[in-house]
């Protein structure tokens, strides 16, 4: 943490210790990034926050969170831009604290329809993301950011990003999205490992088969698997 310490003060020190123990005391079913996303933006100096989740199987950020951002704004990225954004898987590959520009200069952002559509409107200029992950599986992201005038974010930012990481991954993993698959969607599983097809696991349990597919959606979800071959694969590891 040694490039932090040289630009934290002591209550900013105060606030890390605060969101760090925060984490490791949420209820089961609390949402981490809800908890501390406000925080986290004071301990960087942001003035902006987005936060989601990305959804494998509709191949969409979802489970929106926000501040001092515009809701009509924030739909826009829900039905348009997050669909037409040059920048954040290229960040999200990073799986550490990024500075936008690290991925994009800031002359090549400042042309894009991203930029000038969706970001500037709200006032949103100098970005830094953080990405989180259980192994292979999306837990969130934190996309913080500073208005024009504003010096962009530096090491310092990313260096406490990073050190909350840890934390964050932990208390999404245990107090966020349930992991643990029901009897009936691990039931449903295994005959999938086993090679049986949707309707098949119908016949054989007596279920519907939308039901079915709804059990497999739900076990996907909670392993993030992006289809069934990949929920095969998951479940054989460990049977």
């Amino acid at each position: 943490m040694a490039t932090m310490i040289r630009d934290i003060s002591s209550d900013e020190l105060r606030l890390f210790g605060n969101i760090v123990a925060h984490l490791q005391c949420l209820e089961p079913g609390t949402d981490a990034r809800a908890a501390v996303l406000g925080d986290i933006v004071r301990l960087v100096r942001g003035d902006f926050a987005g936060s989601y989740v990305w959804n494998p199987q509709k191949r969409r950020f979802e489970q929106a969170l926000s501040i001092n951002m515009d809701p009509n704004n924030l739909r826009r990225y829900d039905e348009w831009y997050q669909y037409h954004d040059p920048m954040t898987f290229q960040l999200r590959a990073r799986r550490r604290a990024t500075l936008v520009e690290e991925v994009m200069p800031r002359r090549e952002l400042e042309r894009c329809e991203f930029y000038n559509d969706f970001l500037a409107r709200d006032g949103l200029h100098h970005g830094v993301n953080l990405f989180l992950f259980d192994q292979d599986r999306d837990l969130g992201d934190l996309r913080i950011w500073r208005r024009r005038g504003r010096p962009d974010f530096s090491a310092r930012e990313t260096g406490l990003l990073n050190a909350i990481e840890p934390f964050l991954c932990q208390a999404l993993s245990t107090s966020g999205r349930p992991t643990v698959l029901t009897a009936r969607e691990q039931e449903i599983a295994v005959l999938i490992a086993r090679g049986y097809t949707d309707r098949d696991i119908a016949r054989i349990l007596g279920l519907g088969f939308g039901t079915v597919r709804t059990h497999i959606s739900n076990a996907m979800l909670k392993r993030g698997c992006a289809n069934r071959a990949e929920l095969a694969v998951s479940i054989a590891r460990r049977v």
